[in-house]
């Protein structure tokens, strides 16, 4: 049974040999992020350029996905790490004001002193440091320090329920974003997308540049979840970020928070990846936490589309066994069932309708397939969002691109097929290559769904076909 849940892999220090990119797709990793954070252009058009050499080797579709860094706040560099105690004052100011009292650094968002009031709670360095506003001027803020620490260059600030009037995309994003059209980027992340404004705002400067890059929307703050339907509608994908959506919400909040998006994107028919510290000690050691596994089971059962390692496989010590981890406790979780939230897909126009009536056909016959034939991937992922209970379900597509965009669909293999003029030879020409490569068993039942041209006329058809 072919394993359910895709995998994204961050590529970096651990991970940046042509050879290991190999290792990664052999042990299954589907796609490829670039964390434009701290990769250079010459490294990023690289990495890309590597991993479609070593995808086309093994005739496979992996994806590449550019994150870009959004409209973060950092502090300024210092000339020494400042040793915090609880009660210290520490002061955050603009870059063209002088220092008031000797704990001072500048931070790089200037409208920070407009949003901010006292008595809010500023975290620093994703949790490590937190603080409380005492004073707010105009050109800088006064923190009490409530718990001991190193303060760094260039740390992150997060300021819990504040709304920030940052703006959707920075300059480096921009020039970031046309390095991921230039490496024909099939995913571009939009980090700190706090409405459906910020989605397309992002959606718009890759149309004017002639890209194909289709937008995930990162969910990091508790503004993207006042607007997490606006945002799931806008978006092609969704990214439960949980390194700072834990740090803006109440941590017992966030598995509460990370089902609930899950199960509007399974409504809505948007995919989902559930990303960050999902492995965390493998940074260090070989085997996950049993803590650890438990998670990432969990976000199996509730079917997620995707999950995602970040420092495991850029700069961790056993990037290879982290994905084999993940393997494992996907097949097995999946084997197990799901949560079912494909049952409650809403169902708003025909194409899903005949979707659904697909699947259930599918999932009521014993070893039957599941075969989408689609142009633009719309289809497949409207069944994929069902979440068919088939061990076999492929879509083919005669675009390539497609094939790699559908690498984050939960349980669809994509094949790259040239179609036919009608669509009897294409459904010829798909059930061959099935028996050729022993996909399917002479004789053995396939349900075909399409939304292709017959007779120069766009018909959702349902076909049951014995190969």
């Amino acid at each position: 049974m072919p394993r359910k849940t895709k995998l994204i892999v961050t590529l970096g220090p651990a991970t940046e040999t042509e050879e290991t990119i190999g290792q990664l797709l052999d042990a299954g990793a589907n796609i490829f992020r670039l964390n434009m954070s701290h990769a250079k252009h010459e490294w990023a058009r690289e990495m890309a350029r590597l991993v479609r050499r070593q995808a086309a080797e093994r005739h496979l579709h992996a994806a590449v996905l550019f994150d870009l860094t959004g409209p973060s706040i950092r502090t300024g560099d210092l000339d020494e790490p400042y040793e915090l105690k609880i009660g210290d004052l520490v002061e955050f100011r603009k870059a063209d004001a002088e220092a008031s009292i000797p704990l001072s650094t500048t931070v790089n968002y200037p409208g920070m002193m407009d949003d901010v009031s006292e008595g809010s709670t500023l975290v620093v360095d994703n949790g490590t440091l937190l603080m409380e506003i005492r004073t707010k001027k105009d050109d800088r803020i006064l923190c009490e320090v409530r718990n001991a620490g190193t303060l760094g260059s260039r740390r992150h600030i997060n300021l819990p329920g504040t709304r920030l009037n940052l703006p959707a995309m920075t300059d480096k994003d921009r020039k970031d974003l046309s390095l991921a059209v230039e490496c024909d980027a099939d995913f571009v992340a939009g980090s700190f997308v706090r409405d459906a404004a910020h989605v397309h705002e992002l959606r718009d400067a890759v149309d004017s540049l002639e890209g194909g890059a289709q937008i995930i929307a990162k969910i990091e703050d508790q503004e993207a979840v006042r607007h997490i339907d606006s945002i799931i509608k806008a978006a092609d994908g969704i990214m439960i970020a949980r390194g700072d959506l834990g740090i803006e919400v109440d941590f017992e909040d966030l598995p509460i928070l990370q089902r609930r998006i899950i199960k509007r994107c399974h409504e809505l028919s948007t995919r989902v990846i559930v990303a960050t510290q999902l492995l965390e000690s493998m940074v260090q050691n070989p085997t996950p936490t049993r803590a650890e596994v438990t998670d990432c089971s969990n976000a199996v059962y509730e079917e997620c589309d995707a999950l995602m390692l970040s420092g495991e496989t850029s700069i961790g010590k056993h990037p290879l066994r982290c994905v084999e981890a993940l393997v494992k406790i996907g097949g097995r979780i999946e084997r197990s069932g799901g949560l079912g939230y494909g049952q409650q897909v809403m169902l708003r126009d025909e194409r899903q309708k005949v979707a659904r009536a697909a699947v259930t056909l599918a999932d009521s016959l014993p070893d039957a397939l599941l075969i989408v034939l689609t142009r633009r991937g719309v289809l497949a992922n409207q069944v994929a969002m069902l979440r068919p209970r088939t061990a076999g379900f492929f879509a083919f597509t005669p675009r390539e691109v497609v094939c790699r965009q559908l690498a984050l669909n939960r349980s669809v293999v994509p094949f790259r097929l040239p179609f036919a003029a009608g669509i009897d030879e294409t459904i010829e020409r798909a059930t061959d290559f099935l028996l050729e490569h022993d996909l399917v068993r002479p004789g053995g039942p396939m349900v075909i769904v399409s939304d292709l041209l017959s007779d120069h006329i766009a018909a959702n058809s349902i076909l049951l076909h014995h190969a």
